[in-house]
């Protein structure tokens, strides 16, 4: 009998002559109804690909093809939202039947009958085309929800309803499409999730993701639209960085992926984001974010799919002009699904056993980023920031080195740094942005040309304490001479009192742009009018005494962030400590 199991390894599962079957199709295997997807179609045998965990399934049992390929449901109701990797919503499934999820469970991604205030915003003669807004209701108190229509229809308008209180699937409009057929437009649509949505025009990325944390806004920021890889071992803090930037980031719309993370960090999580309050919106931090929660107890399988739920759903709000930011959480995880998978196919492995198609499964996700003209001609953007868990923080590891390839902005953590306390524990010399030369007209325009140039005086003082270090290693600081030692100490603040950042501190987990110039300008000012001081041999342990470093270290949490005019009060500071040194 055709269309039945004919082997199972794990979450593969074969079934032989079954040519109804097409590739990447979604099909409902056994008599649970798990879901699963084609990913190998030949003369004899079909492979599938199960989402959920196939324990107790048995050869002979029936497997039913949906002639569609695996696809997310695009509306209201997303936001606030937690699904698991391809889009079940795990609180329903909680109240229902407990902590854990039962085999072929099948709940709605919306709510069917939760109620929104709809404004139609077509009327009878428009004529519509794929990505243009035929209706907007209020999704949470902080996003106006814009039902676009599918970049597969286009046509003219023949009813519209009445404004008023509808659900996901009631009817709002009718279109009659070009070859006569009439299409009913409810409030959501279906979208494949390994298809990027269409978009009019790809725009170059020249305006800062502002995430308010000093390392990465002043040394190496990152566009929207752009992509960029945190790696770093156990420890070091990949999962609070990317946690300081969903909560900071000035993105509009959060989509936080959890693939393969212990469950406690995605409880975390989820207790952070819901107590946090927004300072965009006054409201709760969850009312703009969804969560992806595919923890590592769960199956493998659909790890590799929450990756591209997540992307699928930050374009969905990416195309109504939405500025989208996604925290990958942490592709090594999903990499290391990929070669699970691959193992029990029998494929050939690469790379320390990682399957060959590793670097453009790789390219596939990290190219969904940009900033783009959607096809209603709003402009949007899909931010991209994945964390990488080598092993053994050896970067040169098959995952962390293929990221590197397609990413754009390098965030290294360091266990050094992060075992000193250094928060964030991103390493000044091994990190590197290559957007800033895009990003260069816009912080001319909005902070002068001063923040470039003390941007590069900084990143020479870090430069040059290292090659300085190498020396103290081999004979000792005291046989620099004192402008030496003055490189040493005024890298010291830039490390100390400008780099580091205390997430818990209310005026320096977020740091505004003005604020980190003028912190750059103090330290830079006491460099400058040290140096003559430091050249005719006046010892640094002199000037340490008069207790003018202390007070430039302390800088970030003296000066509340909405009274930057305090800045102007440390140079007079500097010039009187040092008139008592001379």
């Amino acid at each position: 009998m055709s269309n039945t199991v004919y082997s199972i390894n794990g979450p593969v599962v074969k079934t032989k002559d079954s040519p109804s079957l097409s590739m990447l199709e979604m099909v409902y295997v056994g008599e649970k109804r798990l879901v699963g997807e084609v990913i190998g179609v030949s003369d004899g045998l079909t492979t599938i690909q199960v989402y959920e965990s196939t324990t107790g399934l048995k050869p002979g049992e029936p497997i039913a093809p949906t002639g569609a390929p695996l696809s997310v449901t695009l509306g209201p109701g997303i936001l606030s939202n937690i699904y698991d990797g391809i889009q079940r919503p795990l609180r329903e499934i909680a109240e229902d039947g407990g902590a854990f999820i039962d085999e072929g469970v099948s709940v709605p991604p919306l709510n069917s009958e939760k109620k929104y205030q709809v404004t139609l915003k077509v009327k009878p003669g428009d004529y519509l085309k794929g990505g243009m807004v035929y209706a907007v209701c209020p999704e949470t108190p902080a996003v106006e929800h814009r039902c676009l229509l599918s970049p597969l229809l286009e046509g003219e308008v023949v009813r519209v309803s009445p404004d008023g209180a509808y659900a996901v699937n009631d009817t709002v409009a009718v279109i009659r499409t070009p070859d006569g057929a009439e299409e009913a437009l409810t409030l959501c649509q279906r979208w494949p999730i390994r298809t990027p949505r269409p978009v009019a025009e790809r725009l170059s990325i020249n305006r800062p993701l502002i995430t308010g944390q000093r390392v990465i806004d002043t040394l190496f920021p990152i566009a929207k639209g752009g992509a960029a890889a945190v790696p770093g071992g156990f420890g070091t803090g990949k999962t609070m960085t990317q946690h300081q930037l969903a909560k900071w980031c000035d993105a509009d719309i959060i989509v936080y992926i959890g693939c393969g993370e212990r469950g406690n960090e995605m409880t975390q999580v989820l207790n952070e984001f819901s107590e946090l309050i927004d300072p965009k919106t006054g409201r709760a931090m969850t009312d703009r974010t969804v969560l992806i929660a595919n923890t590592s107890n769960m199956p493998v399988a659909a790890r590799e799919a929450s990756i591209y739920t997540g992307v699928t759903l930050a374009e969905y709000y990416r195309d109504m002009g939405y500025h989208v930011a996604i925290m990958a959480d942490s592709t090594s995880r999903w990499a290391e699904a990929l070669r699970e998978i691959s193992g029990r196919l029998e494929e050939m492995p690469a790379e320390e056993g990682f399957p060959a198609y590793l670097p453009s499964r790789l390219a596939e996700f990290y190219e969904r980023a940009g900033y783009m003209v959607a096809l209603g001609g709003a402009e949007g953007s899909v931010t991209i920031i994945g964390a990488v868990s080598p092993q053994g923080s050896d970067f040169s590891e098959p995952v962390t080195q293929n990221t590197k390839r397609f990413v754009r902005a390098f965030w290294a953590l360091d266990k050094a740094l992060a075992y000193a306390r250094h928060y964030p524990a991103i390493n000044w010399m091994t990190s590197y942005s290559e957007y800033m030369e895009e990003l260069g007209d816009w912080y001319k325009k909005e902070l002068g040309e001063e923040f470039l140039a003390c941007r590069q005086r900084l990143a020479s003082l870090l430069g040059e304490e290292a090659r300085l270090m190498e020396i103290v290693k081999l004979i000792g600081s005291d046989a620099l001479p004192e402008d030496q030692k003055l490189i040493i100490e005024a890298s010291r603040l830039i490390r100390v009192g400008f780099l580091q950042q205390n997430a818990f501190h209310a005026d320096d987990t977020y740091v505004p742009l003005p604020k980190q110039l003028g912190m750059m300008k103090v330290i830079l000012y006491f460099y400058d009018a040290a140096s003559p001081l430091a050249k005719k041999g006046v010892p640094m342990s002199q000037i340490a005494r008069t207790g003018v470093m202390d007070a430039i270290v302390k800088m970030k949490y003296n000066i509340p962030n909405d009274q930057l005019s305090k800045i102007d009060e440390y140079y007079p500071m500097i010039d009187e400590k040092l008139a008592s040194v001379r």
